[in-house]
């Protein structure tokens, strides 16, 4: 009986390890954020990418605006779906049955911060984090850059996913 059990709660971690989660502001999603889901999106069976709202964070992009968003970038994924929560990751990712926390890193300042919210999570309720590099070549793009060249009043194009800036001229983000 104790062997099934075991292997029952192994079979389930290992159900878990198929899934994971993406979670971030997305305000908007770049290039950047589209390469981690890509490489996730060859890992896991099932991804979900979660805008994640924090109400002590400004956003220039309302929620739907930037759900709206990441369904265009992630259109061409079968194995990706959006979500939006307004509660803590780690308590989403146990909620949707995600057994991984899908985090993407630019520089040693990500990859503290990152480490800090990866045991705080694993601790708290036992869900991993995968830390992915991102390229080098999309290093210097961040949601933050866009913003920037928007109120600057320039065109970010070049750092966005096919669609997205069109959605964000729609929605007066020139």
């Amino acid at each position: 009986r104790q062997h099934a059990d075991m292997k029952s709660a192994e079979k389930e971690s290992m159900m878990n390890r198929k899934q994971a989660l993406i979670p971030g502001t997305f305000d908007p999603v770049t290039l950047g954020h589209l390469a981690v889901i890509r490489t996730a999106a060859n890992i896991f069976e099932k991804i979900t990418v979660c805008i994640l709202v924090n109400p002590d964070k400004q956003c220039m992009f309302d929620e739907e605006t930037r759900a709206r968003a990441l369904k265009i970038a992630v259109a061409e994924f079968s194995n990706v779906g959006v979500a939006v929560s307004h509660g803590m990751t780690a308590d989403f990712a146990k909620e949707i049955g995600a057994g991984t926390i899908v985090r993407g890193i630019r520089n040693a300042e990500d990859a503290a911060y990152e480490l800090e919210m990866a045991e705080f999570n694993r601790k708290r309720t036992g869900v991993e984090t995968l830390l992915l590099p991102a390229p080098e070549e999309l290093r210097r793009i961040s949601s933050t850059a866009v913003r920037a060249m928007l109120k600057e009043g320039k065109s970010p194009s070049e750092l966005l996913p096919d669609g997205i800036w069109d959605l964000l001229r729609e929605q007066g983000g020139s």
